[in-house]
């Protein structure tokens, strides 16, 4: 615990970075003991993570830090589900009832205390331009489907920058058809 309270919010511990403290079985052992009590959350199998201590007691970490941390973890790209981006965006009212996100790696289901944020493998070209709002319009697009490409482009357009539309041109290589063609009449408007 004292190792684990020296890590900042949401890093993830993982046996194999414990491995001077004790053989594997020890340091695997005293983990899973650790969660048992509530002094570490098990948020999926062999990655634990430290609960942020608050005044009115104990909280998950953040989630957003934590996948970012896992992210750099895996050496995977994790972002905000098409859903997420669309109601961000102002492309729908709908708040996503569910915590998805869309990864490079396996589907995966974590636990942050009661909350389950379900990861979802997704092709490269969804996951484009992470952490940045021209990924964001290409994932609000996808969820959008082919029939409101035009219509969803038309609403966003006027929120985005000249580098954020420069950066939505460059995704078009590695964009489906049916989206790479509107942008591209879009952006060749622009």
């Amino acid at each position: 615990m004292h190792y684990a309270r020296s890590l900042p919010e949401a890093t993830p511990i993982c046996a194999g970075t414990l491995l001077h403290l004790g053989n594997r079985a020890a340091v695997d052992q005293t983990l899973s003991r650790l969660a048992r009590t509530g002094k570490l959350l098990r948020i999926c199998q062999g990655v634990y993570v430290r609960p942020v201590e608050t005044r009115f007691g104990p909280r998950s970490p953040s989630v957003d830090k934590a996948l970012g941390a896992l992210a750099r973890l895996w050496g995977e790209t994790i972002v905000p589900c098409g859903g997420a981006s669309a109601y961000l965006l102002g492309l729908t009212t709908q708040v996503p009832v569910r915590s998805v996100y869309l990864t490079s790696g396996p589907d995966r289901l974590l636990r942050f205390g009661n909350l389950e944020v379900a990861l979802r493998h997704a092709p490269r070209w969804q996951l484009t331009a992470p952490n940045r709002r021209a990924g964001e319009v290409v994932r609000a697009l996808a969820w959008l489907g082919p029939e409101e490409v035009r219509d969803g482009l038309e609403r966003v357009l006027p929120i985005l920058g000249a580098e954020e539309i420069g950066e939505l041109a460059d995704a078009r290589a590695t964009m489906p058809r049916w989206m790479a063609e509107p942008v591209s009449g879009v952006v060749a408007n622009v």
